[in-house]
Protein backbone atom coordinates (compact mmCIF):
# COMPACT_ATOMS: atom_id res chain seq x y z
CA UNK A 1 0.00 0.00 0.00
CA UNK A 2 1.52 3.42 -0.86
CA UNK A 3 1.26 6.37 1.15
CA UNK A 4 -1.17 7.86 -1.33
CA UNK A 5 -3.58 5.39 -0.39
CA UNK A 6 -2.74 5.45 3.24
CA UNK A 7 -4.91 6.08 6.14
CA UNK A 8 -5.32 10.13 6.79
CA UNK A 9 -5.27 9.29 10.20
CA UNK A 10 -1.59 7.39 9.96
CA UNK A 11 0.01 10.74 11.67
CA UNK A 12 -2.46 13.20 11.67
CA UNK A 13 -2.64 12.78 15.56
CA UNK A 14 1.08 12.00 17.03
CA UNK A 15 3.83 14.34 17.58
CA UNK A 16 5.86 14.62 14.06
CA UNK A 17 6.83 16.88 11.13
CA UNK A 18 5.53 15.60 7.84
CA UNK A 19 7.27 16.23 4.30
CA UNK A 20 5.70 15.59 1.16
CA UNK A 21 7.57 15.13 -1.59
CA UNK A 22 10.83 15.52 0.24
CA UNK A 23 13.90 15.98 -1.96
CA UNK A 24 15.88 13.03 -0.30
CA UNK A 25 18.41 12.80 -3.03
CA UNK A 26 19.73 16.04 -1.72
CA UNK A 27 20.79 15.01 1.72
CA UNK A 28 22.68 12.31 0.61
CA UNK A 29 26.48 12.30 0.44
CA UNK A 30 26.28 11.33 -3.53
CA UNK A 31 24.27 14.57 -3.78
CA UNK A 32 22.18 13.02 -6.40
CA UNK A 33 18.65 11.30 -7.19
CA UNK A 34 15.23 11.30 -6.52
CA UNK A 35 12.65 12.52 -3.78
CA UNK A 36 10.64 10.72 -1.14
CA UNK A 37 6.90 10.71 -1.05
CA UNK A 38 6.82 11.35 2.10
CA UNK A 39 9.37 11.81 5.11
CA UNK A 40 8.17 12.02 8.34
CA UNK A 41 10.46 13.25 11.78
CA UNK A 42 8.69 12.24 15.11
CA UNK A 43 9.66 14.30 17.94
CA UNK A 44 9.16 11.63 20.35
CA UNK A 45 9.78 8.27 21.18
CA UNK A 46 5.91 7.17 21.51
CA UNK A 47 5.31 8.92 18.03
CA UNK A 48 7.72 6.76 16.54
CA UNK A 49 6.60 4.26 18.41
CA UNK A 50 3.20 4.32 17.46
CA UNK A 51 4.36 5.25 13.52
CA UNK A 52 6.51 1.77 13.35
CA UNK A 53 2.98 0.00 14.11
CA UNK A 54 0.85 1.60 12.22
CA UNK A 55 3.19 1.30 9.42
CA UNK A 56 3.54 -2.62 9.70
CA UNK A 57 -0.28 -2.82 10.52
CA UNK A 58 -1.34 -0.95 7.38
CA UNK A 59 1.72 -2.92 5.51
CA UNK A 60 3.24 0.17 4.15
CA UNK A 61 7.05 0.30 3.39
CA UNK A 62 9.00 2.37 6.06
CA UNK A 63 13.01 3.07 5.82
CA UNK A 64 14.81 4.99 8.47
CA UNK A 65 17.53 7.64 6.65
CA UNK A 66 20.20 8.48 8.87
CA UNK A 67 22.97 10.77 7.87
CA UNK A 68 22.86 10.41 4.24
CA UNK A 69 26.59 8.31 4.07
CA UNK A 70 26.17 4.80 2.34
CA UNK A 71 23.21 5.74 0.25
CA UNK A 72 22.23 6.03 -3.15
CA UNK A 73 18.86 7.46 -4.24
CA UNK A 74 16.88 6.47 -7.48
CA UNK A 75 16.62 9.49 -9.96
CA UNK A 76 12.58 8.30 -9.73
CA UNK A 77 12.88 8.49 -5.66
CA UNK A 78 11.25 6.36 -3.16
CA UNK A 79 7.79 5.18 -2.00
CA UNK A 80 6.56 4.85 1.52
CA UNK A 81 7.64 6.61 4.49
CA UNK A 82 11.25 7.68 4.97
CA UNK A 83 11.60 7.93 8.57
CA UNK A 84 14.72 10.34 9.95
CA UNK A 85 15.36 10.54 13.64
CA UNK A 86 16.88 13.81 13.89
CA UNK A 87 15.25 15.32 16.50
CA UNK A 88 17.21 15.98 19.59
CA UNK A 89 15.39 13.49 21.74
CA UNK A 90 16.94 10.88 19.27
CA UNK A 91 20.43 12.27 19.42
CA UNK A 92 21.18 12.56 23.35
CA UNK A 93 24.59 11.01 23.88
CA UNK A 94 24.75 10.31 27.73
CA UNK A 95 28.17 8.98 29.85
CA UNK A 96 27.71 7.36 32.97
CA UNK A 97 31.25 6.48 34.60
CA UNK A 98 29.90 6.23 38.08
CA UNK A 99 28.68 2.57 38.76
CA UNK A 100 26.86 1.95 35.33
CA UNK A 101 27.23 -1.02 33.60
CA UNK A 102 27.56 1.23 30.58
CA UNK A 103 30.48 4.33 29.72
CA UNK A 104 28.13 5.72 27.07
CA UNK A 105 24.20 5.48 25.46
CA UNK A 106 23.61 7.03 22.53
CA UNK A 107 20.38 7.58 20.76
CA UNK A 108 20.19 6.60 17.20
CA UNK A 109 19.83 10.10 15.42
CA UNK A 110 23.44 11.15 17.23
CA UNK A 111 26.31 11.87 14.74
CA UNK A 112 28.90 9.08 15.22
CA UNK A 113 31.81 11.71 14.56
CA UNK A 114 30.57 14.34 16.93
CA UNK A 115 29.97 11.49 19.53
CA UNK A 116 33.41 10.48 19.03
CA UNK A 117 35.25 13.48 19.71
CA UNK A 118 33.28 13.93 22.48
CA UNK A 119 33.99 10.72 24.01
CA UNK A 120 37.81 11.81 22.98
CA UNK A 121 37.62 14.74 24.66
CA UNK A 122 35.80 13.13 27.99
CA UNK A 123 39.19 10.69 27.76
CA UNK A 124 36.95 7.31 26.55
CA UNK A 125 38.55 4.56 24.50
CA UNK A 126 36.54 1.80 22.32
CA UNK A 127 35.37 4.15 18.94
CA UNK A 128 38.57 5.53 17.67
CA UNK A 129 37.98 2.64 14.82
CA UNK A 130 35.00 5.11 13.89
CA UNK A 131 37.48 7.83 12.89
CA UNK A 132 36.15 8.89 9.55
CA UNK A 133 33.34 7.46 8.91
CA UNK A 134 30.20 9.05 8.37
CA UNK A 135 26.86 7.78 9.81
CA UNK A 136 24.45 8.13 12.47
CA UNK A 137 24.68 5.98 15.42
CA UNK A 138 21.79 3.89 14.28
CA UNK A 139 22.81 3.06 10.70
CA UNK A 140 26.22 2.23 12.06
CA UNK A 141 24.49 -0.44 14.16
CA UNK A 142 22.28 -1.66 11.58
CA UNK A 143 24.92 -2.71 9.12
CA UNK A 144 28.01 -2.96 11.79
CA UNK A 145 29.97 0.22 9.91
CA UNK A 146 33.42 0.21 10.40
CA UNK A 147 36.79 0.05 8.02
CA UNK A 148 40.30 -0.13 8.42
CA UNK A 149 41.20 0.03 12.03
CA UNK A 150 37.73 -2.52 13.70
CA UNK A 151 33.77 -1.46 13.48
CA UNK A 152 31.39 -0.38 16.17
CA UNK A 153 30.23 -3.51 16.85
CA UNK A 154 33.84 -4.07 18.95
CA UNK A 155 32.86 -1.86 21.49
CA UNK A 156 29.00 -2.40 22.02
CA UNK A 157 27.51 -3.48 25.60
CA UNK A 158 23.40 -3.51 24.64
CA UNK A 159 21.14 -2.03 21.71
CA UNK A 160 17.87 -1.26 21.97
CA UNK A 161 15.21 -1.61 19.27
CA UNK A 162 11.50 -0.36 18.13
CA UNK A 163 10.32 -3.68 16.57
CA UNK A 164 7.53 -3.90 13.76
CA UNK A 165 4.60 -4.00 16.46
CA UNK A 166 5.87 -0.90 18.23
CA UNK A 167 7.76 -2.78 21.34
CA UNK A 168 10.83 -2.00 22.74
CA UNK A 169 13.11 -4.91 22.59
CA UNK A 170 16.89 -4.94 23.76
CA UNK A 171 19.85 -7.27 22.41
CA UNK A 172 22.62 -7.55 25.07
CA UNK A 173 25.73 -8.12 23.05
CA UNK A 174 26.27 -12.14 24.10
CA UNK A 175 22.98 -11.85 21.82
CA UNK A 176 24.43 -9.68 18.64
CA UNK A 177 26.37 -11.35 16.00
CA UNK A 178 28.36 -8.50 14.38
CA UNK A 179 29.83 -9.88 11.79
CA UNK A 180 31.58 -7.84 7.97
CA UNK A 181 28.60 -5.04 7.58
CA UNK A 182 26.34 -7.18 8.74
CA UNK A 183 24.41 -7.72 12.31
CA UNK A 184 21.57 -9.95 13.54
CA UNK A 185 19.34 -7.36 14.49
CA UNK A 186 16.02 -8.63 13.34
CA UNK A 187 13.50 -6.04 11.52
CA UNK A 188 12.51 -2.89 13.49
CA UNK A 189 14.24 0.36 14.14
CA UNK A 190 17.14 0.95 15.98
CA UNK A 191 16.38 3.50 18.99
CA UNK A 192 19.95 3.74 20.95
CA UNK A 193 23.23 2.01 21.88
CA UNK A 194 25.15 1.59 24.69
CA UNK A 195 29.03 0.94 24.68
CA UNK A 196 31.88 -0.09 26.50
CA UNK A 197 34.29 2.54 26.81
CA UNK A 198 37.58 2.50 28.91
CA UNK A 199 39.39 5.09 30.54
CA UNK A 200 42.90 6.58 28.93
CA UNK A 201 44.76 10.10 28.14
CA UNK A 202 43.15 12.10 25.95
CA UNK A 203 45.65 13.91 24.73
CA UNK A 204 46.96 10.12 23.35
CA UNK A 205 43.88 9.67 22.16
CA UNK A 206 43.45 13.12 19.98
CA UNK A 207 46.71 12.07 18.79
CA UNK A 208 45.35 8.56 17.84
CA UNK A 209 42.65 10.04 15.85
CA UNK A 210 44.15 12.52 14.14
CA UNK A 211 46.73 10.08 13.22
CA UNK A 212 43.72 7.82 11.53
CA UNK A 213 42.40 11.02 10.09
CA UNK A 214 45.50 12.08 8.06
CA UNK A 215 46.00 8.11 7.00
CA UNK A 216 42.42 8.60 5.41
CA UNK A 217 42.95 11.51 4.16
CA UNK A 218 45.81 10.27 2.08
CA UNK A 219 44.14 7.09 0.93
CA UNK A 220 40.29 8.44 0.31
CA UNK A 221 38.74 10.89 -1.85
CA UNK A 222 36.98 12.17 1.23
CA UNK A 223 36.43 16.00 -0.80
CA UNK A 224 34.18 14.66 -3.36
CA UNK A 225 30.74 13.75 -3.61
CA UNK A 226 31.08 10.35 -2.94
CA UNK A 227 28.86 7.54 -0.23
CA UNK A 228 32.36 5.95 0.89
CA UNK A 229 33.10 2.42 -0.43
CA UNK A 230 30.68 1.26 -2.95
CA UNK A 231 31.33 -3.04 -2.40
CA UNK A 232 31.85 -4.95 0.25
CA UNK A 233 35.49 -6.64 0.38
CA UNK A 234 34.41 -9.69 -0.94
CA UNK A 235 36.08 -13.04 -0.09
CA UNK A 236 38.70 -14.60 -2.56
CA UNK A 237 37.04 -18.11 -2.82
CA UNK A 238 39.97 -19.59 -3.86
CA UNK A 239 41.99 -18.97 -0.99
CA UNK A 240 39.03 -18.36 1.69
CA UNK A 241 40.55 -15.08 2.42
CA UNK A 242 38.67 -11.44 1.97
CA UNK A 243 40.87 -9.40 -0.10
CA UNK A 244 40.57 -5.71 -0.63
CA UNK A 245 37.56 -4.68 -3.27
CA UNK A 246 39.50 -1.47 -4.05
CA UNK A 247 42.75 -3.72 -5.27
CA UNK A 248 40.77 -5.85 -6.93
CA UNK A 249 38.80 -2.77 -9.13
CA UNK A 250 42.59 -1.22 -9.48
CA UNK A 251 44.08 -4.50 -11.02
CA UNK A 252 41.04 -4.94 -13.30
CA UNK A 253 42.04 -0.89 -14.82
CA UNK A 254 39.42 0.88 -13.96
CA UNK A 255 40.32 3.70 -11.69
CA UNK A 256 38.96 7.17 -13.22
CA UNK A 257 36.58 4.74 -15.57
CA UNK A 258 33.53 7.08 -16.22
CA UNK A 259 29.83 6.36 -17.62
CA UNK A 260 28.06 9.81 -18.01
CA UNK A 261 28.47 12.08 -14.39
CA UNK A 262 29.74 9.20 -12.17
CA UNK A 263 33.27 7.81 -12.38
CA UNK A 264 35.74 5.46 -10.55
CA UNK A 265 38.03 7.55 -7.74
CA UNK A 266 41.81 8.49 -9.03
CA UNK A 267 42.72 8.23 -5.11
CA UNK A 268 40.65 4.62 -4.21
CA UNK A 269 39.44 2.20 -6.62
CA UNK A 270 36.44 1.21 -4.31
CA UNK A 271 35.44 5.36 -4.19
CA UNK A 272 32.59 6.25 -6.58
CA UNK A 273 32.15 9.67 -7.32
CA UNK A 274 29.66 11.84 -9.36
CA UNK A 275 29.90 15.29 -10.60
CA UNK A 276 27.84 18.20 -9.40
CA UNK A 277 24.51 17.74 -11.01
CA UNK A 278 24.57 14.10 -11.94
CA UNK A 279 21.92 11.29 -12.10
CA UNK A 280 22.01 7.83 -9.79
CA UNK A 281 21.31 6.08 -12.91
CA UNK A 282 24.61 6.93 -13.85
CA UNK A 283 26.07 5.44 -10.56
CA UNK A 284 24.37 2.50 -10.83
CA UNK A 285 24.86 1.61 -14.36
CA UNK A 286 28.66 2.70 -13.01
CA UNK A 287 28.44 0.13 -10.20
CA UNK A 288 27.08 -2.91 -12.63
CA UNK A 289 30.05 -2.26 -15.08
CA UNK A 290 32.74 -2.51 -12.61
CA UNK A 291 31.09 -5.28 -10.59
CA UNK A 292 31.27 -7.09 -14.44
CA UNK A 293 34.39 -6.20 -14.96
CA UNK A 294 35.74 -7.41 -11.65
CA UNK A 295 34.18 -10.50 -11.70
CA UNK A 296 35.77 -11.12 -15.81
CA UNK A 297 38.85 -10.69 -14.41
CA UNK A 298 39.20 -12.14 -11.22
CA UNK A 299 36.32 -14.32 -11.15
CA UNK A 300 35.55 -12.79 -7.67
CA UNK A 301 31.87 -11.35 -7.63
CA UNK A 302 31.17 -8.10 -5.73
CA UNK A 303 28.30 -6.93 -3.74
CA UNK A 304 27.27 -3.41 -3.13
CA UNK A 305 28.11 -1.79 0.28
CA UNK A 306 26.28 0.88 -1.01
CA UNK A 307 22.39 0.69 -0.17
CA UNK A 308 20.09 1.78 -3.19
CA UNK A 309 17.09 2.98 -2.55
CA UNK A 310 13.75 3.04 -5.20
CA UNK A 311 10.16 2.67 -5.93
CA UNK A 312 8.47 -0.80 -4.55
Amino acid sequence: MGVEHSPTHLFADLDVEVHPDHPLGKDTWFGVGGQADMMVRPRQESALTELVRRCHEHEIRLRIFGNGANLLIADEGVDGIVLRLDHPNFKEVRYNLDGGVEAMKAMAGADMARTLNESVRRGLSGLLQMAGIPASIGGAIRMNAGGAFGSIGDSVHSVGCIDPRGALVVYPADELKMGYRETNIPEGVVLWAAFNLEPDDPKLLRERLLEIFQYKKTTQPMADSSAGCAFKNPVDPATGDRVSAGALIDRAGLKEHRIGSASVSRVHGNFLVVDTGGSAGDVIRLMEEVRASVQEAHGIRLHNEVVVWSRS
